[in-house]
Parts: structure tokens; C-alpha cells; sequence
């Protein structure tokens, strides 16, 4: 017989501004404590010395994660020229480096190569599995990791600062899987300098904002406290790029048992996915086909 979760039955999303020098399994863990709550999980892992937009989610949210994982992101980074790295990050190895500095219209010109669809060789030192080990593990063991190029959706990629000749800043707007680290590397490698990630901060992050962001100091601070659930979002937020179908009380019925309920349809094609509301609050997300919404994940509230 399985063991039962201890903690709270509570549902929704809170977006932490993540700080530097904490992982982000250290953040759910924190915010799940925080909570007392059964089940947590988060949308996108940032690297330990990133900061910015973690979504953590609680309880029934956890299972609009996906959704909000397949959003755009947007990242501020600065990337030091002129060095390359064997993590293509500050806590690396230098391991090759160059006295040429690009000029802000070189940098400029170079951007475009990097946006649309581009496939991306992941960083040496990344979670990307290889014969079921981590690559970190395998580099940090002296190994030399084999990685493949991966596709990448980058919306957009631009100059925003130059503070000096060695550091440029840029904001990227990117798809699911997408590595700044690879993209400081690989720009580096364009303009003939080589580079590496010194900063990078995740500003938004589907439809969350660092406006709606908490700190870890906030959430210690109202742990056990009924003052921290106001701080949660609905878990609805994580399905706002999915098309809302009203349904009625018999429709919901059905499809919390897992069978198609009648949904009024939306701006929604036959086979596209959509989620079910019932005055307001997710029932189940699935694919709409004639009139009905055949469920694949459903909520319990």
C-alpha cells in the first residue's frame, strides 16, 4: 500500500524571484515547506546562478506545468567577450580567449543567425541526458561529452547595453529548451572573440511577471502563515494560451469522471486542445472535437 503525501490540499501558482546561489529544486522545496503542501513543482529550471521568474506550482497546478514550459521566455544576460569557458559561464575554466572586440554594429549585425528556428549544441555542463547520465556529471568526471544539436525557437535576440569593450547585455525571447549559455558561446564563436554568460536574469516567463514575484526573504518570512496563500495565483494562469470552453454542471460531471463533456466552443478548431471552465474554474484540459471536450489531464477543486 502506498504511503499518503503529508501536507495541505492547496492549488496554484506562486512566481518567485529566484536569487542567485540557490538551485531550482531548492526553490520548490522551499515553497513546498513554506506551504505545507502535498505536491509542487516548477515551469523551466534556471541555472543556480541565475535569477528571476521561477513559477512554482502547488497542488492541481502542477499539472498546467507543460504549458506554461512550452511558452516563451524572456532573458536579460551579459556576456563577457573574449573569453570562452568549459561550463559557458563565469564558474567555468577559461579555456581559450582572444584580444579582438567586437564594435556594437559587428555584435548587432551577428544577432540574426541566432533568431527563428536554430538548432543549439546544449553547454558541456547541462542536465541533457547521454547514455542515461547527465552531462554535467560526465564533464565534471573529465569526460568529453558528445552532445546533439537541438532545435530552438528564438523570437527575438538584441543589444540592449554596452557597458565596455569586454561586455555586451542582451535580451532573448526563446521557446521551450533553450540555453542562454549555448547562445553566448556560439555568438562568440560567430564574431571570432568567443564569450561566455557572466549574468542572466529570466524577466517573464509565459504569463507570468516580475511583477507578480515574491522573494525567498517574503516566503520564510509567511511560512505557516495563512497570509502566504493570498500570494498564490490561480492555477488557471498556467492555462491562459489554451482557448477556455464554458462547460455546464453535467458537462463538468463528465468529464471529471474522464469521459467528453458538452463545452461551448471558442475561437477553436476540431483536434486543438482547450480547457473546460465551470463558472470560472479549470475542469479539465483536452481536445476539442464536435462540440465536446475529450479529456486528457482533469482537475479536482
Amino acid at each position: 500500500m502506498a504511503r499518503r503525501k503529508k501536507g495541505r490540499n492547496i492549488s496554484g501558482w506562486l512566481v518567485v524571484d529566484k536569487p542567485a546561489g540557490i538551485s531550482s529544486n531548492d526553490v520548490v522545496g522551499k515553497v513546498r515547506w513554506a506551504f505545507n503542501a502535498k505536491k509542487a513543482g516548477h515551469a523551466g529550471t534556471l541555472d543556480p546562478e541565475a535569477t528571476g521568474i521561477l513559477a512554482v506550482a502547488l497542488g492541481e497546478a502542477t499539472k498546467t506545468v507543460p504549458y506554461v514550459t512550452d511558452a516563451l521566455k524572456a532573458y536579460d544576460f551579459m556576456v563577457r567577450l573574449g573569453k570562452a569557458t568549459n561550463t559557458d559561464d563565469a564558474e567555468g575554466e577559461v579555456t581559450q580567449s582572444s584580444d579582438l572586440r567586437p564594435s556594437d554594429a559587428e555584435i548587432v549585425s551577428a544577432l540574426p543567425g541566432f533568431t527563428g528556428n536554430i538548432m543549439q549544441v546544449p553547454p558541456q555542463f547541462s542536465a541533457v541526458k547521454v547514455d542515461g547520465k547527465r552531462a554535467y556529471a560526465m564533464a565534471r568526471g573529465g569526460e568529453e561529452v558528445e552532445l546533439t544539436a537541438r532545435p530552438l525557437f528564438v523570437d527575438e535576440l538584441s543589444l540592449i547595453d554596452r557597458p565596455d569593450a569586454d561586455h555586451a547585455v542582451l535580451h532573448m525571447v526563446c521557446g521551450k529548451g533553450g540555453y542562454v549559455r549555448s547562445i553566448a558561446r556560439d555568438l562568440g564563436e560567430a564574431l571570432g572573440c568567443f564569450g561566455h554568460v557572466t549574468g542572466l536574469r529570466r524577466v517573464w516567463s509565459g504569463p507570468f511577471e516580475l511583477e507578480d514575484a515574491v522573494t525567498i526573504d517574503q516566503i520564510e518570512a509567511l511560512a505557516k502563515d495563512p497570509a502566504l496563500d493570498e500570494l498564490l495565483l490561480p492555477l488557471e494562469t498556467g492555462l491562459v494560451d489554451l482557448p477556455e470552453l464554458p462547460t455546464t454542471a453535467d458537462g463538468a460531471t463528465r468529464l471529471r469522471n474522464g469521459n467528453p463533456g458538452l463545452v461551448l466552443a471558442s475561437d477553436i478548431e476540431y483536434g486543438e486542445e482547450g480547457w473546460a471552465s465551470l463558472n470560472g474554474q479549470a475542469v479539465a484540459v483536452g481536445t476539442y472535437k464536435a462540440g465536446e471536450l475529450h479529456p486528457s489531464r482533469v482537475f479536482v477543486n
